[in-house]
């Protein structure tokens, strides 16, 4: 969960900070800006102290080389957080979750689910329900390309109800089996911050 300002600190949200790699970056961006860094996170960094003018628009042209972006409206840094949470879940927390994305994301976050959903949905255009699935999708994408784990664990880790329904979903969005993705070796992986292709 981010955390909460205070006076003497501050939190800056950042946009496409989607992996352990982007957390890396920003790190060493930020050590080479020399600026007081107390945290980075998934989405965001929190700094000792508030940043001067002339720092945060350093800072601006640091992270734009980098295809990050900060933000500060309020209602686009709830949506960043959105899908940040989801991102970091899906892609590297799934099989250790213990209750539905709903109730997650909303323990996650401190709001309820109807504000972020209509936060997300007024921003992105599209449900938070179809996010998930377009992150599933992703997901099962690369481990059909990394061929670590069986589709059987795939679904099991992503909590499908049965292999037939991520079979369905997989084709739905992809328009291959994911037998037929594997075999052909499609590699139309998208990047995980910016999926809005529509459900059919």
């Amino acid at each position: 969960m981010e955390p909460q300002g205070t006076e003497s600190r501050a939190t800056l949200n950042i946009k496409n900070m989607v992996c352990p790699r982007c957390i890396r970056i920003i790190q060493e961006q930020f050590a080479r800006l020399e600026l007081p860094v107390l945290e980075v996170q998934l989405g965001w960094v929190e700094l000792a102290r508030p940043l001067e003018a002339a720092e945060k628009e350093k800072v601006k042209e640091v992270l734009e080389d980098y295809g990050f972006e900060l933000l500060e409206d309020k209602k686009l840094k709830l949506v960043e957080q959105i899908k940040t949470v989801l991102i970091d879940l899906i892609h590297y927390k799934s099989e250790k979750i213990t209750t539905n994305y709903s109730t997650y994301l909303s323990q996650a976050i401190g709001k309820d689910y109807s504000t972020l959903s209509h936060a997300f949905s007024s921003v992105e255009h599209m449900t938070i329900e179809r996010f998930i699935i377009l992150q599933k999708i992703e997901y099962i994408k690369a481990q059909l390309d990394y061929e670590e784990l069986s589709l059987g664990e795939i679904a099991t880790r992503l909590h499908y109800s049965s292999l037939s329904h991520l079979s369905k979903q997989f084709k739905a969005i992809t328009g291959y089996t994911p037998s037929d993705y594997k075999k052909l070796a499609i590699r139309d992986r998208l990047p995980l911050d910016s999926l809005k292709k529509p459900l059919p």
